[in-house]
């Protein structure tokens, strides 16, 4: 018997415990994987390769009589929950990266989300971030032994030759000792404990985006599942505490900054007026809290939308500034946008402004900003104010800006509606909505009864009782007939909006019971699992 334990997700990757019947190990780990399975050396029909046609498949398909299960492409998936599976023959999939994501979707489609994911003979210093991020879990030390037997000296950087051992690189017991397959080994579990540390800090991602630089298959595998949107969306947080570094150009492609992109479009609704004001972006975030930002926003004085000109994100409403990501990424500033950011960026402002018309678009931007500014108005055919003829922060730029909005008359600051419909596709009826505290950490209340806050961590609403009551659907858990004693767990649900994501506040529906919280599972894994918790409870309200 096997079970298998999740105990915190960042993408794809996860770190927990896999237990057998006489052993429990701790995952991301590498180990003589026989204490797991001591009948692995026996299974019959695991080594196909994953290119083999569907009639050899199908001939000689592995005979699985005990753990860990193979799974192949082209096989239906026998695996359950709380099993092992086995992809052999993983290792060769690293030099075809477009064949390893298609590979990857298509078994992590027909596999349960609670199963352990083993890469035999794969694991090296040098890839085992990569493994980590597409999902596996457990390794073992045939390749690195391999290594070792072709004199080949293991870092996270690339294998050199078994020289390289007196040369000072590394001081492990295995170095010191002139021991090249325990430095090897150690290696590979030095860098196993750092995968997992990033894992927990929910930035594997800036790992992986720094590791795969010296490895050109590494870095396709990477873009690879960036193109893959749906595949990779479903399965990242809606935010995190934590900081997203947007140091590379592949930032501008992750899941979370096309996403937050996607739902500023399609989703957020604009404040009730038709001026609108391009700003620069601001070292410090949330911006309002920059000298910067106070000048612009002393000098607009609620009299247009103010809209940020950001990469990666692209454009950040003003009510959307403490949102993950855009409260929460730090980006190299140096003034220079290559082709690529700026046909990207240009590309999410036309689209934004397809969907939101204004009668005035004033650019109070300069350098790449105002490139990718231009480029947008000429790819949906509007024309641009300009405010800017020095650095937007000079005396000049703010009086230039103040007069080009004189006779605008101000609107009424409605945030909260334009974070409901961010967050969950909701037009809000703010109307009687006072609003208490000192910013970023508000309190909205409705006839003296609080309905939202904010929580700072990750700039999104929390919901009350009474504030889920001014939302009439979505973004609901229903659970069956119980009162929850804490965390509602997954075998308590019985369906679930198909837009929930990992982090989204929900509300909990039971015949006996109401709860609030927050999901720690996409919807589509809280149904497909058969262990863990599937929503962070935060109030529960008995009927």
């Amino acid at each position: 018997m096997t079970r298998f334990d999740i105990r915190k997700r960042d993408g794809l990757a996860r770190t927990g415990v896999f237990s057998t019947h006489n052993i429990s190990v701790k995952f991301p780990t590498a180990l003589e994987i026989e204490s797991l399975f001591p009948y692995l050396d026996v299974l019959e029909g695991t080594n196909l390769p994953l290119c083999a046609l569907s009639a050899l498949v199908e001939q000689y398909p592995p005979l699985n009589r005990g753990q860990p299960l193979s799974i192949h492409p082209r096989l239906d998936n026998p695996a359950q929950s709380g099993d092992c599976v086995m992809a052999a023959n993983w290792h060769t999939a690293l030099s075809n990266p477009r064949n390893y994501v298609d590979w990857l979707i298509g078994l992590k489609d027909k596999t349960p989300i609670d199963t352990a994911w083993y890469a035999p003979a794969s694991a090296l210093p040098s890839n085992i971030h990569i493994l980590c991020y597409s999902g596996f879990d457990l390794f073992d030390f045939r390749a690195v032994d391999l290594k070792t037997a072709q004199r080949r000296f293991c870092t996270p950087e690339g294998d050199f030759p078994a020289e390289a051992l007196d040369k000072g690189i590394c001081t492990c017991t295995g170095c010191r000792h002139k021991d090249l397959k325990m430095h090897n080994r150690q290696a590979l579990l030095r860098e196993i404990a750092l995968v997992t540390l990033f894992i927990e800090g929910s930035q594997l991602r800036d790992l992986v985006e720094s590791r795969c630089r010296l490895d050109a298959a590494q870095v396709a595998v990477m873009r690879h599942l960036d193109s893959q949107y749906t595949f990779m969306e479903r399965c990242l947080p809606v935010a995190r505490s934590s900081i997203m570094r947007a140091n590379s150009g592949e930032s501008i492609q992750r899941a979370e900054v096309k996403r937050f992109a996607e739902r500023v479009i399609t989703r957020h609704l604009s404040p009730q007026t038709d001026v609108a004001v391009l700003l620069p972006c601001s070292a410090k975030k949330p911006y309002s809290l920059s000298r910067s930002h106070r000048k612009f926003q002393q000098a607009i004085a609620g009299r247009a939308h103010e809209l940020i000109v950001t990469s990666p994100l692209g454009l950040v409403p003003r009510e959307l500034e403490c949102v993950y990501p855009a409260g929460h990424y730090d980006v190299p500033v140096t003034g220079y946008w290559d082709a690529e950011e700026c046909a990207v960026i240009a590309g999410i402002l036309a689209r934004y402004f397809d969907h939101h018309k204004y009668r005035r678009i004033i650019a109070h931007l300069d350098g790449g900003a105002l490139r990718v500014a231009r480029m947008a108005a000429d790819m949906c055919g509007i024309s641009l104010e300009y405010s800017c003829l020095e650095h937007p922060t000079h005396d000049s730029a703010l009086n230039a800006l103040d007069s080009a909005l004189a006779g605008e008359g101000r609107f009424k600051d409605n945030r909260l509606r334009g974070m409901v419909s961010y967050q969950f596709n909701f037009d809000l009826d703010i109307k009687g909505i006072t609003i208490r505290g000192h910013f970023p950490e508000l309190f909205y209340s409705k006839k003296n009864v609080q309905v939202f806050s904010i929580d700072t961590g990750t700039g999104l609403l929390r919901p009350t009782f009474d504030g889920w009551n001014l939302i009439p659907a979505g973004y609901r858990v229903y659970i069956d007939d119980f009162i929850p004693e804490g965390d509602v767990l997954v075998p308590g649900v019985v369906t679930a909006d198909p837009g929930i994501r990992e982090g989204d506040e929900v509300l909990v529906i039971g015949a006996r019971a109401y709860a609030t919280g927050r999901a720690a599972l996409p919807a589509e894994e809280m149904l497909r699992s058969r262990r863990g918790v599937a929503v962070r409870v935060r109030k529960i309200k008995r009927l």
